[in-house]
């Protein structure tokens, strides 16, 4: 048998996600608010096309992707979850234990965070398209599903890793939704009161690039930056991976 100190790398990951992964389906806040986020997308592409909502200019995909923002603020949730829970139950001393090299915890969590995450938008998001195609007919332009709904998945897996990294730093749950929440909504919010700013600003975040990846009309370059879909979404991976880099440095330099 394998002893403890002789573990390889890889035996010490797979034994850290394997704990991660019953410690998420175990805790009801995290599996509800993720049931949710992945339920939110079709029932929003119903109420568009039947309350016919969706806006001239706008596409297929664009009106039946509407309530794909609240759907991200909730995968961020997730994140946030996921760290924070533990911190407030004090199981994170007993996963600590269990698994002494904190950053391959943190890793686990968020190769966790990131597959259950796109794995449940894309079919989600995929049939409120669907959806959404099925009851606006031809009436208006179908926009390119291919490949932006990849990209939306992976918006939502981003979104989460965001919120697992404010979690580890912030380690209040409370506190972690507040600001990664704030992260997602408050550019776009600010962005009218800075002039020429704004495109500047609203184009930062998360938010800014599930909306051009949704071909959304509010996606509009004066509103959300110049910059395309995917360098956009590229943006908002790399500072989510700096965050995460620096919630693994604090993770080792704190006690707890």
């Amino acid at each position: 048998m394998t002893g403890t100190g002789t573990r390889t790398a890889s035996e010490r990951f797979g034994r850290a996600l394997a704990y991660e992964w019953i410690k998420f389906r175990s805790v009801r806040s995290t599996v509800w608010t993720t049931v949710v986020m992945a339920l939110l997308p079709v029932p929003g592409a119903v109420f568009v096309a039947a309350t016919e909502s969706l806006q001239p200019d706008d596409t297929v995909l664009g009106g039946s992707l509407t309530i794909a923002v609240p759907a991200m603020m909730l995968a961020a949730v997730v994140g946030a979850l996921v760290v924070c829970g533990e911190y407030g139950s004090g199981g994170i001393r007993t996963t600590f234990a269990a698994v002494p090299r904190r950053e391959v915890v943190l890793a686990a969590k968020a190769v966790l965070v990131a597959t259950v995450l796109y794995v449940l938008a894309l079919p989600s998001c995929a049939a409120a398209y669907l959806v959404g195609d099925a009851m606006l007919g031809d009436d208006h332009a179908q926009g390119d599903p291919l490949p932006a709904l990849f990209g939306v998945a992976g918006a939502f897996s981003v979104a989460g890793l965001l919120g697992l990294a404010v979690g580890a730093m912030v380690r209040h749950a409370a506190g972690a939704v507040t600001a990664v929440v704030g992260v997602l909504v408050l550019p776009s919010m600010l962005g009218p009161l800075l002039g020429g700013a704004e495109r500047w600003v609203a184009g930062v975040s998360p938010t800014a690039a599930l909306e051009k990846l949704t071909q959304s009309s509010d996606a509009t370059a004066d509103a959300v930056g110049s910059l395309a879909a995917w360098p956009s979404l590229l943006l908002v991976t790399g500072y989510t991976a700096v965050a995460l880099l620096a919630a693994g440095v604090l993770l080792r330099r704190r006690d707890v």
